[in-house]
Formats: C-alpha cells, sequence, structure tokens
C-alpha cells in the first residue's frame, strides 16, 4: 500500500482518477491535478514546502521531487513526464515538459513549455530552459530547438501513454 502521510497537519490532495503504485511515498503539502500517476519507489516530499501538480504527470519509477525549506516549492504543470531516477527540487516545469530518466533539475531552475531536458542532464541552480528547447549534459545546455513533431511525438506520446498504462494498473486492481 502507498505511503500517505501528512506532514505538520497537510495531507496530500489528489484530482480526479490518478494512479499511485503501492510502494510510492508522498506525504505533506502536495496537490495534484487529474491523471496523475506515480509509479514504483517514487517519492514525492511535500515536506518542508509545497509541490503543486497540474493535470497528466507522471512520475516514473524511483523519481525523486522535493522542494527549498523557506525557499523554493516544487510547481509542474501540465502534461509532464519526469523519467526513471530523476530528481526535481525546487523548482518549475511549465507544460509538455519531459525530463530525462537520471536527469537531476536544481533549485530555483524553470523549465518552459514544450521543452526536453536529456537523460543524464543536471540543470544546474537558477537556470532557466528556453521553451522548444533539448537541453543536456552537465551541466546542462541548450543543444537544440525543439520540432513540432518531437513535441506532439515523444512529449505528448509519453504523457498519454503513462495515462494508458495507469488504466491497466486501475482495472487489474479493482
Amino acid at each position: 500500500m502507498a505511503l500517505i502521510l501528512p506532514v505538520e497537519n497537510k495531507l496530500p490532495q489528489f484530482g480526479n482518477d490518478c494512479y499511485i503504485a503501492p510502494n510510492a511515498t508522498i506525504v505533506g503539502d502536495v496537490q495534484t491535478g487529474d491523471e496523475c500517476s506515480f509509479w514504483f519507489n517514487s517519492v514525492i516530499r511535500g515536506d518542508v514546502n509545497f509541490i503543486k501538480l497540474g493535470n497528466k504527470v507522471n512520475v516514473q519509477d524511483g523519481a525523486c521531487i522535493h522542494c527549498t525549506y523557506q525557499k523554493y516549492g516544487t510547481t509542474i504543470g501540465n502534461n509532464v513526464s519526469i523519467g526513471h531516477h530523476a530528481i526535481v527540487h525546487g523548482c518549475t516545469l511549465h507544460d509538455n515538459v519531459l525530463i530525462g530518466m537520471g536527469a537531476i533539475v536544481m533549485d530555483n531552475v524553470v523549465v518552459h513549455s514544450n521543452t526536453i531536458i536529456a537523460a543524464g542532464a543536471v540543470v544546474l541552480e537558477n537556470t532557466v530552459c528556453e521553451p522548444g528547447s533539448i537541453y543536456a549534459g552537465v551541466p546542462a545546455k541548450k543543444v537544440k530547438d525543439i520540432s513540432q513533431e518531437l513535441i506532439s511525438g515523444e512529449i505528448n506520446r509519453i504523457a498519454n501513454n503513462y495515462v494508458k498504462y495507469s488504466s491497466w494498473f486501475k482495472k487489474d486492481g479493482e
């Protein structure tokens, strides 16, 4: 059973039709939109500040979302995929963003819409990622503009697939 706990009298609040894997951990001041999914061993820790997620956000296996005490909450827009073992910390991700597997997004980063952070990238504190771009490397730098085909073909496809995947688990768990 998933671990959902209050912290300082703040209990996570979930939108409609969300999926939470049995070993996901979600604590504190966390608010989600609709059709979000939290996969195996994901950790969403709203203990020291807020975490707010829009609709159709998927937090894949082993990913961690946290925030910074008295400084930076974490805000995530709609249609966002956070890849396996990624770390998203005290930052803002706008709509239609893909955070690749193992990427790290640090405090006070802003990732604008229609942007991909490549697998393994490290986006350093205070970085502003331009909309419609791909960032890669350590430290992450813009490597190219993103095509409309990549936005609809990858970013949207992955977010929609995770809504579909979660339906399999919800159906089988009934």
